[in-house]
């Protein structure tokens, strides 16, 4: 019967392209494993293979948080191929894999976004006004990298201070835009973005990288990698973002509208940070910490 791998992504439509890229690529490496032991397709996988498989993953170091991404697509996988009739029982059904590791949010620190956001700006330059304007719409609004890269013409609203973005499973909300932020970009829409601008580059885009396409998370980490001290991932600024929210006093219901997050319990996590924060402020500066 084979896999029908190419059936089931398509049947992902309601996910971010990035864990449709992870869950495919998870399927393949499971296939590949299961190839070898001449399983050729779901009917031939019992619960056992699968727990032999999640074996053979941590025999290979794998981290717990790989192990777990994998054990989450295959029960996906199987609950569709149940669905479909390709399987008499869902044998991934209770299929229990370790849990990721709880890793905190990365903040940047204050000098490590002053080296980020006062850069010697270039007063011409193209590509110096594009860069200002995706590190200053990355930490005003806490936008996703795919979110800031996806952004047209018309969903930017610089006369009433805010943006459209389509996030994951393609919701839109709308985010206020910081002053700085609103600077930067009119400066690189009006002054910079028709200089990088080629016959096949996509007229409703925002952002454009050197060759004219429309600019890739790649092409961001890229600009982040230039201006910041030490590597810097995107969405380490969405993280500072929701951090400083809160240590500002934002209400975590807003702050949770302005991420995008379907689950409050996704944006608790930014709480812990703080207040860790608040402990190593009270451990470095009290006298009788």
């Amino acid at each position: 019967m084979g896999w029908h791998l190419d059936d089931f992504v398509r049947s992902l439509g309601d996910l971010a392209d990035s864990t449709v890229s992870a869950y495919r690529g998870d399927l393949d490496a499971f296939v590949d494993w299961a190839g070898r032991l001449q399983l050729d397709g779901p009917e031939r996988v019992d619960r056992i293979r699968l727990r032999r498989y999640l074996a053979y993953l941590a025999s290979c170091g794998k981290s717990r948080r790989t192990i777990a991404r994998r054990a989450s697509a295959l029960r996906r996988y199987f609950g569709w191929a149940r669905r479909r009739g390709l399987v008499a029982t869902d044998p991934s059904s209770g299929l229990s894999a370790p849990k990721g590791e709880a890793r905190l949010p990365r903040v940047l620190r204050p000098d490590e976004m002053r080296v980020l956001l006062d850069s010697e700006r270039g007063a011409g330059d193209p590509v110096q006004l594009r860069d200002d304007a995706v590190v200053e719409l990355l930490y005003g609004s806490g936008v996703r990298v795919a979110e800031l890269c996806g952004l047209d013409r018309d969903d930017v609203e610089l006369g009433r201070a805010r943006i459209v973005v389509k996030g994951k499973g393609g919701k839109t909300r709308v985010l206020p835009l910081s002053e700085p932020t609103c600077t930067a970009l009119e400066r690189w829409l009006s002054a910079g973005h028709e200089h990088l601008v080629v016959e096949s580059s996509p007229v409703a885009a925002v952002f454009l990288n050197r060759r004219g396409n429309r600019l890739t998370p790649r092409d961001v980490r890229r600009i982040l990698d230039r201006r910041a001290a030490a590597p810097t991932h995107p969405h380490a600024l969405r993280h500072t973002f929701a951090t400083h929210l809160l240590d500002g006093g934002a209400d975590l219901r807003v702050v949770q509208e302005l991420l995008g997050h379907a689950d409050l319990a996704t944006t608790q996590r930014y709480t812990h940070v703080s207040k860790e924060r608040l402990r190593r402020v009270f451990d470095e500066t009290h006298p009788r910490a």
